[in-house]
């Protein structure tokens, strides 16, 4: 009788045993094994926003390029470009070429740096040139010569000193609707052409 309730005892205290070591373990599972989780999820924050706000550069930042294009252009003024860009695109931002431009003054194809001013020439007026020997666009050959004003285009009339585009399309509606010009001083009676701008224009100019 006294083995049998010893033998009891030894079950019920290893049962006992058992479920606190089973409590043990599903506490430890709940709530030891999560804490790590809740530990790693801060560190892994912290490392992210110091790589976003840290003041690092962006990625392909370096690659930009501000440039400040003046002159010729329809819209001068300071542009943003990505890396490797040539002058034609800092061009092309900037509207593009006027109608003064000097296309042969300014290399296109060229590579343009960070902080460049590029200077985009016009168009020497006709004395100018003339003067120093350089040829001029649709005026002549090699070397400059005077503006036949029965054969010139709008274009070749706008290089004039004081023709813009509007008065050169007056002197070829005067000649479409007079004919050739007889002398110079026919340019009198276009509209827009004064005496004083007729007598700029002799010598620079031929019926």
């Amino acid at each position: 009788m006294y083995e049998l309730v010893l033998t009891r005892r030894r079950v019920l205290a290893g049962a006992l045993a058992a479920l606190v070591v089973l409590l043990l373990g599903t506490r430890f599972l709940l709530h030891g094994a999560a804490a790590p989780a809740k530990l790693e999820r801060p560190i892994v924050g912290s490392a992210e926003v110091g790589a976003g706000e840290g003041g690092g550069a962006a990625p392909g930042g370096s690659s930009r390029l501000v440039v400040y294009v003046v002159g010729a252009v329809r819209r001068p003024g300071l542009y943003r470009l990505p890396g490797g860009a040539r002058v034609a695109d800092a061009v092309s931002r900037a509207g593009g070429l006027t109608r003064k431009a000097d296309p042969a003054g300014v290399n296109l194809a060229a590579p343009v740096a960070d902080g460049e001013q590029l200077v985009v020439p016009a168009r020497l007026p006709v004395e100018v040139a003339a003067a120093q020997g350089a040829p001029v666009p649709g005026v002549g050959s090699a070397a400059a010569g005077p503006v036949q004003l029965s054969v010139a285009t709008v274009e070749q009339l706008d290089a004039l000193p004081g023709i813009g585009p509007v008065t050169a399309q007056k002197i070829v509606d005067y000649r479409t609707a007079h004919g050739a010009f007889r002398s110079v001083d026919e340019l009198d009676e276009v509209p827009g052409i004064g005496p004083a701008r007729v007598e700029q224009l002799r010598g620079l100019v031929v019926p």
